[in-house]
């Protein structure tokens, strides 16, 4: 069986495309890195991927925001196949920038939100500047929340860096919260001991408020790293797993005697073993 090709979609100013893919090839997937002008001269050529990743960086500088002027390419001349894409049974993940642009091209759906008719999903979820007001760079623990994700099947704690400052998510109101959790939309949330602890005494580990700095890096309310779409087989999330490749990138693996994978390969392993 030949093994399932991913395309790794860049724009200018991605800088994470040949990490990503080298974590695609690592995991048995057969990755190529595809600029964004080439789709846009001839689309069809996404038809012959089963996974589609946008990669982390800074796409057109952030001049505008962060992942706009790339979601604005993909919800527009791109709509049409990203939509073919979407309805088959394919994988769409986006990491750091990736996410910010899946998430306002509204490519995470809009199923699970409560009075989705009324306005569009990205509409209703954004992710915005950090509290902090500024570029954060650190590694974080995070907790898998939901059971729905593809790509994060088997899957429960696991660090991996962030390097972001517009990732905190931010949601219209409380109502569209509620449909995140009833959808298990929510997927990772950045967590610590203290979360821990407070997630065996309410049950929910989406609803412990949220935690203080350093665990939780940006502010994002109910701690959230990432969201799926409501079928599992879309996930945006912040931090970048593609930098957890190999157990020694880890900052402290000779005192914790850290040996073999690092534990974000998992993340890509699950998405290749899909098509299996």
């Amino acid at each position: 069986m030949s093994s399932p090709r991913v395309c790794v979609l860049r724009a200018p100013g991605t800088n994470c495309d040949i990490e990503t893919a080298h974590a695609f090839e690592l995991a048995g997937g057969a990755a190529d890195r595809v600029h964004l002008f080439r789709l846009l001269e001839d689309p069809s050529l996404l038809s012959q991927y089963q996974v589609l990743c946008i990669p982390g960086g800074f796409s057109y500088g952030d001049d505008i925001g962060a992942g706009v002027i790339f979601s604005r390419q993909l919800r527009g001349q791109l709509n049409d196949v990203m939509r073919e894409f979407l309805s088959a049974d394919k994988l769409l993940l986006g990491i750091c920038n990736g996410f910010q642009t899946i998430l306002k091209a509204g490519l995470l759906m809009r199923r699970g939100i409560e009075n989705a008719d009324e306005g569009a999903f990205e509409d209703k979820v954004t992710l915005t500047w950090n509290n902090s007001g500024r570029y954060t760079d650190r590694w974080v623990k995070l907790k898998v929340t939901s059971s729905n994700s593809v790509f994060l099947k088997g899957m429960d704690e696991f660090e991996v860096p962030i390097a972001h400052a517009e990732g905190r998510v931010a949601v219209a109101d409380d109502s569209v919260l509620d449909g995140l959790r009833a959808a298990q939309q929510i997927s990772l949330c950045y967590w610590n001991d203290d979360a821990t602890a407070l997630a065996a005494q309410s049950g929910d580990p989406t609803s412990i408020g949220i935690l203080p700095e350093p665990a939780n890096p940006n502010g994002s309310l109910a701690n959230i790293a990432g969201l799926s779409d409501s079928t599992g087989r879309v996930l945006g999330l912040m931090p970048h797993p593609e930098r957890f490749l190999f157990a020694t990138q880890h900052p402290q693996w000779t005192r914790n005697g850290m040996r073999g994978d690092g534990q974000g390969l998992q993340l890509f392993k699950n998405a290749i073993g899909y098509f299996g």
